[in-house]
């Protein structure tokens, strides 16, 4: 070979550059308008005390092995049980995170022969899970039940024998919308399907007691949830709440599962904490909404935009460098903003992705508002 080793991977980030594509680490720096601590659990006391109690009585950092090995600890299996009561389902299972969670779902739950029909814009683990899955998988048009119908009739009108999956996000974290929950369950009643229902941006935020948009459906035997542990909880890693049978089912044959070393105990007692803290400090959400609307009515005032009614309000502008200079010129004035782009996000709709939190309050909103203004006059 004649090619520099590297010259393919230069070749790759040059090409990003050009088309302000390219992607950089940068530190956290100013007002929290970009991050998932929607309840501003990541920093709080409860939680830190709970880790230092943990230390204290000798709970280990590193669970030193997978869950089938030496790695089973105490505080997982605590956790699990705890959450299984909290979600309303017959079982829980605790993953390193909800990236790998999704994606050892689709790896392993749909089998040969059946069809996996996945909403266009769910989050990047399910793509990835769908494509290295056993089934055949579809692409569905984005919160349309009458296409995933479709999807399922015509799969079915081909000969397609198997176990029909639907797999969707319950609160998208690119457009702050929510799925259309009854009418997909109604479906999948329908069909005899599964439902897959990535509760991310949902969990301690949305429905009764912070529990997710799916709340009124788990328990049942065609319902698994994902919940993160990342996001409005404060802490890492991802719970999946299932019938006891499924959750049986990953244990013996989820090889992200088997095969990875368990979460750090430590963590475990710190979404343990968290689950408490949702269910005995209500306000916070309660605080959230009043934000979220706050947000939403300024930013309708003073820019146009149709509020997303929660936490994750998408400013699209389109334009990959419009957007990127609009994000720079918040970030100078000392709000953390993040410009969202191709391939995250569809081509032509590059958006800034505003993340509402109990971290900032209404004056900096206010504050954040008029830089935007200002910003997007000159950008």
């Amino acid at each position: 070979m004649t090619e520099a080793p590297l010259a393919r991977y230069d070749a790759t980030l040059q090409g990003l550059a050009r088309k302000d594509r390219l992607r950089m680490l940068s530190p956290r720096a100013g007002l929290d308008f970009s991050s998932n601590d929607y309840l501003g659990l990541a920093a709080s006391k409860r939680l830190g005390n709970a880790v230092a109690a943990a230390i204290a009585r000798g709970t280990p950092v590193g669970a030193a092995g997978s869950r089938l090995l030496r790695g089973n600890a105490p505080e997982h299996e605590e956790l699990e049980a705890d959450a299984a009561r909290f979600f309303g389902a017959e079982s829980a299972l605790f993953f390193g995170g909800g990236y790998i969670a999704n994606f050892a779902l689709l790896t392993a739950l749909p089998q040969k022969g059946d069809l996996l029909v996945l909403d266009e814009l769910a989050h990047a683990s399910m793509h990835e899970g769908a494509r290295a899955g056993r089934s055949e998988f579809v692409l569905a048009a984005h919160n349309d039940v009458n296409a995933a119908e479709d999807a399922i009739k015509h799969w079915r009108a081909e000969g397609g024998m198997g176990r029909v999956w639907i797999a969707v996000e319950s609160l998208y974290s690119m457009d702050g919308d929510c799925a259309p929950m009854a009418g997909l369950i109604a479906l999948a009643d329908q069909y005899e399907a599964f439902i897959i229902v990535d509760e991310a941006h949902a969990t301690g935020v949305c429905g009764p007691g912070g529990r997710g948009l799916a709340a009124a459906f788990e328990g049942r035997e065609n319902i698994v949830a994902l919940h993160t542990c990342g996001k409005a909880l404060g802490a890492s890693g991802a719970l999946v709440t299932t019938p006891r049978t499924l959750c049986d089912y990953l244990v013996n044959r989820c090889r992200p599962f088997i095969y990875a070393t368990a979460p750090s105990p430590l963590m475990a007692v710190a979404v343990r904490e968290a689950l408490a803290i949702l269910a005995e400090e209500p306000m916070r959400r309660a605080r959230l909404q009043e934000i979220v609307a706050f947000t939403g009515g300024l930013l309708a005032e003073r820019c146009g935009v149709v509020p997303s009614g929660s936490q994750i309000q998408p400013f699209i502008i389109g334009d990959v460098r419009r957007t990127m200079a609009v994000a720079a010129a918040l970030q100078a004035r000392g709000f953390d903003i993040r410009g969202i782009r191709p391939p995250t996000v569809p081509e032509g709709t590059s958006r800034l992705r505003i993340s509402l939190t109990l971290n900032v309050d209404e004056a900096a909103i206010s504050a954040m508002v008029e830089a935007l203004v200002e910003a997007l006059a000159s950008a």
